[in-house]
């Protein structure tokens, strides 16, 4: 139950590939995130990774007008139907095709998948008692290449299909008479999207080449006949009538259908379309290509995206330019737009942007990027809350663990960071980098405010702050030093020199003034910051070091080395205590290029990144493999082995080859099939291609480059290929009492209530540990008795109570309640806790998180209302000073500056950085 950690959030990735959605209500959108699937809650600011994965990348995402369904296909043609509601997978499919879109009809019975050059039209699963939840219905075949994009008409009559053949297919949903299939030309590039008018079957269809093409039918949708059923469908049909309606009635029926029907339909033909208008959208030569397109035909508002960035906003049918807009350097892969139509979603896959834009009054309202390189290193601040990562890009960016969102960005850093850390404060960021600088960020002004150089330029690996915050250390890359900087006055204080090999790793002790360091010279030398930074002790390793670590109470320290082994030693006498043998734990996978297998490759692979656990009894390791893995260690066992990803479209995953791709000429991974694919360049003949020739496709190689434990102890963070992965403690489904037995049930425990025995009721509630009934039996202590009970409980029992208190505060609104039981609970037992600091320690931080965030939120306000008080006693008492004689227009100025005040009070505060989330 200790280790029941499980994926809780994605962060660091925002979009990757894909469609964009919005849901119903237009408050939240659905983002593809490699091959998971985050949902932004735009409304309240929070961020959620839905926990479910697929084997590849997520292609395509259709939702239910309804909301509660989603089908998530993957590029492998794997698709997963979603609820919504419970966050749980409903039923595996496979389309066996690669899929390029997804689209419910908007009745919500039925959807259409285009796969190849064909569509396929199915039951909306959950309509009907089926075995299957996917029942094909119709598969309709027309383009001659491969099929773009879907649209459905408002009463989901017909539905239209673009491809890449430079054509628009109109099919009918139903056996139409007058509607079987219509196509349509006119374009000179491949269709990107095509949309219905509202309650018509006047259809628009973009190209991309930059193309807009206005199709006009000469029928409307109630136009539309049904096809009489002919052979043993009409017989059937003929004998289910009669028996419903009887002699007479079904005789009636039969003459009207047999005579009179087909008459009228002999004088009505087949539907036809014809082309109004064709426009162009403003090119700046063949690079700038549409990309995305999206329609909301309630407003009539077409919004267009380019390759090189641009938005365009026009009013259709007489399009008329709105506005136009650069959002990025790069093409834009997908567009959304709201129901409300006021909100448009702007998804970039190149450097992995993603926007939303309020196009009335032209603001962002969220604004979003993760690191387009790899993520390198993070760090937890030490209340929780924030999460600080660096990249290769050179990028420092900060995280709010609870909203999932970035709302500072520094990048002063010109290369690679390799090491973040948080000061003891919480409110400082330390980093070091390859630029040959370490540089300290205040969190509360967002800027560098100071920055550390050696006295000759060289590459830093990484990065240390003592407890105190005023020294800072970082190891050298290339001249094997250790630099000592003084935080107060950025001067150098020294450089600590006996390493032979890289520094790999720095650490502080927490408790003593000690500073270890790990290199490749396979030692770790002991610094003492008391003693002249003198080498107080240097531990001999079997192989290099990699990482090290300190216990959170500095009695013990954790060495990863290149031998796939983890050391632990006791640093004051120098002793080692035990070692982890972690080579068939690591259990890397094969890449496509390897020659020889995963069983053997492991051979070369370790352990990079080490951390302990917020009680100091496990360890948490990490390296160049798709698992992280739990070690007990006074057993030196390991506890739980979890696996991060399982996206096959990453290297190095899988442990066999696939024999399929190994063909008498070589590997078929070493042909760049991907290249120039986004910019739609076809390979008409051998030998001939035109377009970007120095586009390449790879693959990432799946890897953990760091990992953080939550001062907390309730959630720890991974930094890897796919995104900065938070796993946590799940509490909801989890029954864990404690000292249980018959005697306690929740009828005795509402019994005691009853009689006011309100400790005998907290005791058996905390062992049958079930969070309601904790509730209960707290809330029924009376504010007045609080400090009695709290101070007649037992030891054991204070630490349950501060963890269940610190909970509560993330979802109760009785603060002051909550707040008079912390108070009273620590001032009873303050000293008796401080023997076991140690221990009771994380469930300290976790309380100090939870009131620390409340009183960041209540402080803010508290500011903006004194503001707004000094505001406006300030204009009135300029208004007073003002005589009316000598202002003869003096009232109009008053109602104006009244207005100016209820103006000012009704507006709020957005983030001043640009890659925040904007209220």
């Amino acid at each position: 139950m200790k280790f029941a950690y499980r994926f809780s959030n994605l962060l660091g990735t925002v979009y990757r590939c894909g469609n964009l959605n919005f849901t119903c209500d237009g408050n939240s959108l659905i983002s593809p995130v490699g091959n998971r699937v985050t949902v932004f809650d735009l409304k309240n600011n929070k961020s959620n990774t839905l926990p479910l994965a697929t084997r590849y990348n997520v292609k395509c995402v259709g939702l239910s007008p309804d909301g509660r369904l989603a089908i998530i296909v993957d590029e492998g043609g794997d698709a997963l139907l979603v609820s919504l509601v419970c966050r749980s997978v409903l039923h595996h499919f496979h389309f066996k095709g690669s899929v390029h879109s997804v689209s419910f009809s908007p009745d919500g019975r039925k959807f259409v998948v285009t796969k190849g050059n064909i569509a396929q039209m199915y039951h909306a699963p959950g309509r009907k008692r089926e075995f299957n939840a996917f029942v094909l219905d119709k598969t309709y075949f027309g383009p001659y290449d491969e099929t773009t994009c879907i649209d459905w008409t408002d009463d989901a009559r017909c539905f239209a299909v673009g491809s890449k053949d430079m054509s628009t297919w109109v099919f009918g949903a139903e056996r139409w008479d007058n509607l079987i299939y219509y196509a349509l030309g006119g374009h000179k590039d491949a269709i990107v999207a095509c949309f219905f008018e509202s309650s018509s079957l006047d259809l628009y269809t973009l190209s991309q080449d930059g193309a807009l093409c206005v199709w006009q039918c000469d029928t409307p949708p109630e136009g539309l006949r049904l096809k009489a059923p002919t052979g043993w469908r009409a017989e059937v049909l003929q004998g289910a009538e009669a028996e419903e309606e009887g002699d007479e009635g079904g005789e009636e029926e039969t003459t009207v259908r047999g005579k009179a029907a087909p008459a009228a339909e002999e004088q009505q033909g087949k539907v036809k379309y014809s082309r109004l208008a064709k426009y162009f959208f403003n090119k700046e030569g063949d690079f700038n290509k549409l990309t995305a397109a999206a329609y909301h035909k309630t407003t009539h508002l077409l919004v267009t995206g380019f390759a090189s960035g641009v938005f365009h906003l026009h009013e259709l049918p007489e399009f008329n330019l709105i506005h136009s807009l650069s959002v990025s350097d790069q093409r834009i892969a997908s567009i959304a737009i709201n129901g409300s139509g006021d909100w448009v979603a702007f998804g970039c896959s190149g450097l992995g942007q993603l926007l939303v834009w309020e196009w009335q009054s032209e603001s962002y309202v969220l604004k979003q990027q993760g690191h387009f390189n790899s993520m390198v290193a993070l760090a937890y601040s030490p209340d929780g809350q924030y999460l600080a990562t660096g990249s290769d890009d050179g990028k420092v960016k900060v995280w709010n663990t609870l909203s999932g969102f970035c709302f500072i960005t520094f990048t002063e850093h010109s290369s690679g960071v390799t090491g973040v850390t948080f000061t003891a404060t919480g409110y400082v960021i330390v980093t070091s980098s390859m630029d040959g600088t370490v540089r300290a960020f205040d969190l509360h002004r967002y800027r560098n405010f100071r920055t550390f150089t050696s006295p000759r330029p060289t590459q830093f690996s990484c990065v240390a702050v003592d407890c105190s915050g005023e020294v800072v250390s970082a190891g050298a890359q290339d001249s094997f030093e250790v630099f000592i900087w003084s935080m107060q006055t950025g001067r150098l204080l020294d450089v600590l020199s006996g390493h032979e090999g890289p520094i790999s790793g720095l650490c502080f002790n927490p408790v003593k003034s000690v500073l270890a360091s790990a290199s490749w010279d396979r030692t770790v030398r002991l610094w003492d910051m008391a003693d002249s930074w003198r080498t107080t002790e240097t531990l001999g390793l079997t192989s290099d070091a990699l990482a090290v670590t300190f216990r959170p109470d500095g009695a013990e320290l954790a060495v990863a080395t290149l031998n796939s082994q983890i050391t632990f030693w006791d640093p004051e006498n120098a002793v080692q205590t035990g070692s982890i043998e972690g080579r068939h734990d690591l259990k890397t996978g094969r890449k496509e290029l390897d020659k020889i297998t995963a069983k053997h490759s492991a051979k070369g692979k370790a352990f990079t990144t080490v951390c302990y656990s917020a009680d100091g009894q496990s360890v948490l390791a990490g390296g160049m493999s798709k698992f992280v893995c739990i070690y007990h260690v006074k057993e030196q066992i390991l506890m739980k082995k979890f696996e991060i990803s399982c996206n096959l479209s990453l290297d190095a995953m899988e442990e066999f080859l696939n024999r399929r791709k190994m063909t008498e000429f070589g590997n078929l991974a070493l042909i760049d099939q991907d290249a120039g694919v986004e910019d739609g360049v076809a390979v008409p003949l051998p030998g001939v291609k035109k377009g970007d020739m120095s586009s390449r496709h790879f693959k990432p190689e799946i890897r953990v480059t760091s990992l953080c434990f939550s001062p907390t102890g309730r959630c720890w963070a991974a930094a890897t290929t796919e995104g900065l992965l938070i796993y946590s403690l799940d509490t909801q489904m989890l029954f864990d009492p404690f000292e249980l037995d018959t005697g306690v049930t929740p009828v005795r425990i509402r019994a005691a209530l009853r009689q006011q025995d309100y400790t005998r009721a907290i005791l058996m509630a905390f062992r049958l540990n079930e969070r309601k009934l904790l509730q209960e039996a707290l809330e029924s202590v009376p504010w007045d008795e609080v400090e009695v009970v709290s101070s007649s409980l037992p030891e054991l029992y204070v630490e349950k109570v501060l963890e269940f208190l610190a909970s509560s505060f993330e979802v109760s609104c009785h603060l002051e309640f909550y707040l008079i039981w912390t108070q009273k609970l620590l001032l009873a037992h303050g000293q008796k806790l401080k023997a076991r600091a140690g221990k009771v320690l994380p469930a300290v931080q976790f309380l100090q998180k939870s009131i620390q965030r409340h009183l960041d939120d209540v402080s803010r306000l508290c500011d903006w209302n004194r503001y707004n008080i000094q505001y406006a006693l300030a204009v009135s008492k300029q208004r007073g000073l003002k005589r009316p004689s000598e202002q003869p227009g003096s009232d109009d100025e008053a109602d104006a500056s009244d207005d100016d005040t209820l103006h000012l009070l009704g507006t709020q505060h957005g983030d001043g950085d640009g890659d925040g989330h904007l209220a």
